[in-house]
């Protein structure tokens, strides 16, 4: 999904947003406290903050975001293994806190906990009529056969298919699959939800265009998946 990380060591920070883009997620960066509390507005599924940063801190953060209201999940991530520092980030709202150094694999463990509640799941697996999304493989199945998807067009498929009925307009897409340095336009999200249509020829639903709105994943009726 979309992921601010907002850490000033750099080869800690690009080893991290490496690491996630790999295995799907669309991974903005920031170094500096100031330009990441500019961005805490924007739609992003989940938050990465380091505690030590310059001009603003990590709490100074998390606290700007609770403050507003708003619920996006917060892992931190610090060098210091104190529990003050630990019970001090769960008091301001942070979800969960990680060590430095940390093994990726926990790393991508605690994201999918955390990408999980958010969407009120329990476990790694994303269920859609007769399509199956493994979160943690990064791989889907209908009507338990594999599909042969690329990173992005699962990540793709996640969005729409984790809100059925929701639309999705080009703009939001853009912003959780890409990144800027990525260049995309409004043709690359149609050329990859046209890739997906013929990928899911047997599906028991659709991904409908609402002209002048977006894409939506609309359900089958019963007696109609079984035409």
């Amino acid at each position: 999904m979309r992921i601010l990380l907002v850490e000033d060591t750099a080869d800690v920070a690009e080893a991290i947003v490496s690491h996630l883009t790999r295995i799907g997620h669309t991974v903005e960066w920031e170094s500096q406290g100031l330009a990441a509390s500019r961005r805490l507005g924007e739609a992003f599924d989940l938050l990465i903050l380091d505690v030590m940063l310059p001009q603003l801190d990590g709490f100074a953060l998390l606290e700007q975001l609770r403050t507003r209201g708003q619920h996006t999940p917060v892992l931190m991530l610090t060098a210091c293994g104190e529990i003050e520092e630990r019970v001090r980030a769960l008091d301001l709202g942070a979800d969960d806190y990680l060590v430095k150094p940390f093994d990726f694999r926990e790393l991508e463990a605690r994201i999918r906990v955390l990408l999980r509640r958010s969407g009120g799941e329990s476990t790694n697996l994303l269920h859609c009529a007769n399509l199956c999304i493994d979160r943690k493989s990064r791989s889907a199945t209908l009507d338990g056969q594999p599909i042969d998807l690329t990173r992005r067009e699962v990540t793709l498929l996640e969005i729409i298919a984790a809100r059925p009925g929701r639309i999705f307009n080009k703009d939001e897409l853009m912003d959780r699959l890409f990144t800027v340095d990525d260049t995309p336009n409004a043709n690359t999200v149609e050329q990859y939800v046209a890739r997906l249509r013929k990928k899911l020829a047997g599906a028991a639903f659709e991904i409908r265009t609402l002209r002048g709105l977006g894409y939506q994943l609309v359900l089958q009726a019963p007696a109609e998946a079984l035409r």
